[in-house]
């Protein structure tokens, strides 16, 4: 079958909308309180639980602070106020481990409703007696084991995402569609100026109009996601401000070619333009962001998305909303350099 990538397009595209936005989260921790205590002393957590439900798991739910990669300390009691709502009580040891002054300590949560729940650095504990000596016995109480798993296709919760973690799936694939259109855009431009063939000029044309639509949507979803977790739907982050430079450059392609009369002259010096213009969107994009300070997962130092953030489950919608959103895009791009054959054809101007 001739069209079959363009069926595929759209089915991958219709998938991850679909399954994208209809999969729930997983149970999640969204906030504790206090975030500080001192050691010696009972601390009652009031636990605000997402997609949870404390009230069907009220005899079997177990809580752990986790201080290192071996030592955790127990709940001694809960109170379930809520599905979503719960107080959790534990008696903090006299000393803190390595003669640390402070340690922030891990809430995990468990239930064979639920499933488990982690919320790293939800309390942070300072030492209050120095004098007293470090007993491993306390902190060992009742190890961690034997979590459950909740059945069921579902996406991971991280409390800084929550829902807006969706957005992973239609954000960063316009961007990497975005990337492989502008590439065939300044290989065709590199064809046009080896060949003189008009026909490679019109096709780096329409896949530079794609390429700069995919990335309005990546600026319009990114500055959304931005709102959620940032504050703000601009930030004048460091890759906000570069990314919206990079359309610009592309947007100043189209103003560049409107600027000549001569199909020739235009062409040809459009094609240079588009090969620098993609040129500059490297550094732009993959290196000054990473050169300074910026809010961005992947850049300025900050984490970009790992194997607990993107799980299994995640790359199943992930990787074929990549595949179709380029595909789609490609299929676009055809749409367009054949609408202006005709228009050229019917005009006489080729």
């Amino acid at each position: 079958m001739k069209h079959w990538w363009k069926i595929l397009s759209v089915l991958l595209v219709l998938y991850s909308l679909t399954v994208g936005m209809l999969v729930p989260l997983k149970t999640g921790i969204a906030e504790v309180s206090p975030l500080n205590t001192t050691t010696g002393e009972d601390v009652t957590l009031i636990i605000q639980g997402y997609n949870t439900n404390f009230g069907d798991a009220k005899g079997q739910i177990r809580a752990w602070l986790k201080v290192d990669k071996e030592l955790s300390l127990l709940a001694k009691s809960f109170k379930v106020k809520s599905d979503n709502l719960m107080t959790a009580t534990f008696s903090i040891p006299d000393k803190l481990p390595g003669g640390a002054k402070v340690k922030d300590a891990t809430l995990i949560l468990d239930s064979e409703v639920d499933g488990s729940s982690v919320l790293p650095s939800a309390l942070f504990i300072s030492q209050k007696n120095t004098a007293s000596e470090f007993d491993v016995a306390e902190w060992s109480r009742s190890p961690i084991a034997n979590l459950h798993e909740k059945d069921g296709m579902s996406f991971p919760y991280r409390n800084v995402l929550s829902e807006t973690i969706r957005n992973l799936f239609y954000h960063v694939p316009l961007w990497f569609g975005m990337m492989i259109i502008l590439v065939v855009s300044a290989v065709y431009s590199g064809r046009y100026l080896r060949t003189k063939n008009e026909e490679f000029d019109f096709k780096a044309s329409a896949f530079t109009k794609v390429g700069i639509l995919y990335g309005i949507l990546g600026l319009v979803t990114g500055a959304i996601w931005a709102k959620h977790t940032w504050g703000a739907y601009w930030s004048w982050d460091v890759k906000q401000n570069m990314a919206a430079i990079s359309v610009l450059i592309y947007v100043a392609y189209f103003v560049l070619r409107s600027s000549f009369d001569d199909p020739e002259k235009q062409a040809r010096i459009s094609a240079v333009y588009n090969i620098f213009a993609f040129a500059a969107l490297i550094p732009l994009l993959f290196v000054i962001p990473r050169l300074t300070d910026s809010l961005h997962p992947g850049n300025g130092g900050n984490p970009g998305f790992g194997g607990e953030d993107l799980d299994n489950t995640m790359r199943m919608v992930f990787y074929p909303a990549i595949i179709g959103f380029t595909l789609l895009g490609v299929w676009m791009a055809n749409l367009i350099y054949r609408s202006e054959i005709i228009e050229n054809k019917l005009l006489n101007r080729w």
